[in-house]
């Protein structure tokens, strides 16, 4: 039993020495890493404040493919000048709410604190509709209203659709919110509605939708005009617009549009290659200092034409007001079959005449369509106008005229073909005539595969590179590295 106490002897525990030692080293230290933590945890709780009170365009990416919810330059600068305030509101049953249509409404409301959005359930609220139009709404249509007027945009003019004949159903081609809207917003909070009168009676070519729709998004009238039946241009209009009539006007037509012109009148004139003459609407252009010279306008430089054909001519784009935002970016026009305009030494000293489209100065005219493409002797050649502004400054107000020689730049398809340019010149032309300070018209964002337009020098180029240069160099490197393990 004593042999056994022995080999067993009571364990010495020092409680001291298994506590922790606190210098004050070691507290220092701590106390540093306790208020480190404590700073970052707070400038992390700080940006995130910061963060949830920026505009979403700051904090959340537009990752479509064709920017479908991105604001462009117009809208923000049109929404930032607002000075009264617009409410937007949203008519939808709670859980149908369309995402593209939230994002892009948050991006209104973070532009301006003048913009307000609001959700209203035709549920909840049955009678909140009637208040401001009789029509059935469906979900996510949209009541804009200002102080003086409101505006309803339906939900399927926000989304453009095309028949499919084979299935026989519908395929969404576009979204137009972004113009809906801005144009709605313009609408309530502009002072008056400018009336633009087109002139009939001519065989006149028939407005695109698109063209209809564009000058409407100005928030600008369209009204028919027969001056066989008029005394006169009425007081009212913003402007006149003769737009590729297949017959000459009457030499008192030309006289009252002459009269209304030379009191300050706007007019946007189209015209296209008929092979009629038409004087009397010569007469009108010669009034103010140009005229339209007899044939067709060909290219002679491939980097002014596309497709292989030099009917269709890719012009230079001038500098003119009456542009708009046309000259920035990489833009171009199509305008096929266009004629050349013909700047007269004979006009008054008032008059001002500015280029808007060129032709390269390879350029030729064919007065004989039926014959040959290539240039001949007695062609006339060199730089020619498409397109030019003319302006008279008069003792009280300003005339303002623009011509283009070819309507065909108007059609959807070859509209399609330089992603809506030809369209927006001619509503910022329109919007430059009728005194807007800014165009409100934007176009619809397309929703399929977008047309690549390149000359055809480009082309050329290009299939040089893919068809010739790109194979031989895969040879060449392929043969080098197989002659090279070969060699090994």
């Amino acid at each position: 039993m004593k042999k056994f106490k022995k080999q067993f002897k009571k364990p010495n525990i020092n409680l001291k020495s298994m506590l922790p030692r606190w210098s004050s080293k070691n507290i220092r230290n701590g106390s540093y890493s306790l208020m480190t933590a404590v700073v970052i945890i707070a400038i992390a709780v700080v940006i995130n404040l910061v963060v949830a009170k920026l505009p979403v365009q700051y904090t959340s990416a537009d990752l479509s493919q064709t920017k479908l919810y991105t604001i462009g330059e117009q809208t923000e600068e049109i929404v930032k000048a607002l000075d009264s305030e617009v409410e937007i509101y949203r008519i939808v049953q709670s859980g149908n709410e369309d995402d593209v249509i939230t994002k892009v409404l948050e991006r209104y409301e973070g532009l301006s604190s003048n913009i307000k959005v609001e959700d209203i359930d035709p549920v909840l609220h049955p009678n909140f509709v009637s208040d401001y139009t009789d029509e059935e709404l469906t979900d996510n249509s949209l009541i804009v209203v200002g102080s003086e007027r409101n505006k309803v945009i339906a939900y399927e003019d926000m989304y453009e659709t095309s028949m499919d004949y084979y299935s026989y159903s519908y395929t969404t081609t576009g979204f137009d919110g972004e113009g809906q809207i801005t144009s709605a917003i313009s609408y309530v909070t502009s002072d008056d509605m400018p009336v633009l009168y087109q002139l009939t009676g001519h065989q006149e070519a028939d407005f695109t939708s698109d063209m209809t729709e564009g000058i409407e998004k100005e928030n600008i009238e369209l009204q028919d005009l027969n001056l066989v039946t008029e005394e006169s241009v009425p007081e009212d209009a913003a402007g006149v617009v003769i737009f590729s009539p297949s017959t000459d006007i009457s030499s008192e037509e030309a006289d009252k549009l002459i009269e209304y012109l030379e009191g300050g009148g706007k007019a946007l004139i189209v015209t296209s290659y008929t092979g009629t003459e038409m004087p009397n609407l010569q007469k009108v252009l010669n009034n103010y200092g140009i005229g339209t010279k007899e044939g067709v306008v060909l290219e002679g430089d491939a980097n002014h034409y596309i497709s292989g054909n030099p009917t269709y001519l890719v012009p230079n784009i001038g500098t003119s007001d009456a542009l708009g935002d046309i000259t920035s970016g990489s833009n171009y026009i199509l305008m096929p079959v266009a004629q050349a305009i013909d700047k007269l030494e004979d006009k008054r000293d008032t008059i001002t005449i500015e280029s808007l489209l060129t032709t390269s100065d390879s350029a030729y005219i064919k007065t004989e369509t039926q014959g040959t493409l290539e240039k001949e002797d007695g062609d006339e050649s060199g730089a020619f106008d498409l397109g030019v502004a003319v302006t008279e400054t008069l003792d009280e107000g300003e005339t303002k005229l623009v011509y283009l020689t070819t309507a065909n730049m108007f059609s959807q398809q070859v509209d399609a073909m330089v992603s809506g340019s030809n369209l927006k010149l001619m509503t910022n032309a329109v919007s430059w005539m009728c005194d807007r300070e800014a165009s409100v018209s934007i176009p619809s964002k397309s929703t399929q595969i977008s047309y690549l337009t390149i000359t055809s020098a480009s082309g050329r180029i290009w299939g040089v590179i893919t068809i010739g240069i790109l194979p031989v160099a895969v040879l060449v490197i392929g043969g080098s590295i197989w002659f090279r393990r070969r060699k090994r």
